[in-house]
């Protein structure tokens, strides 16, 4: 779907910061909405997608099991 999201993932990276899953985050929400930058009457729509997005992604890296780590 959008090239430009790199796996966040152990051992396909091996130190995640909290910036690099906001930036994931960010450019999915971008995708999907099809907006860079939103007017100013989807600003906080735009925000809150990208903190939902964030989140989640946070949770599903803390979550996930990775074999042979």
């Amino acid at each position: 779907m959008c090239r430009s999201i790199k796996t966040l993932r152990p051992p396909m990276t091996p130190e995640v910061t909290e910036d690099d899953i906001h930036a994931a985050a960010l450019q999915y929400v971008r995708k999907v909405s099809g907006f860079r930058a939103p007017a100013a009457h989807n600003q906080e729509a735009f925000d809150r997608a990208v903190q939902a997005v964030t989140d989640a992604t946070r949770e599903l890296l803390a979550d996930l099991v990775v074999r042979g780590a």
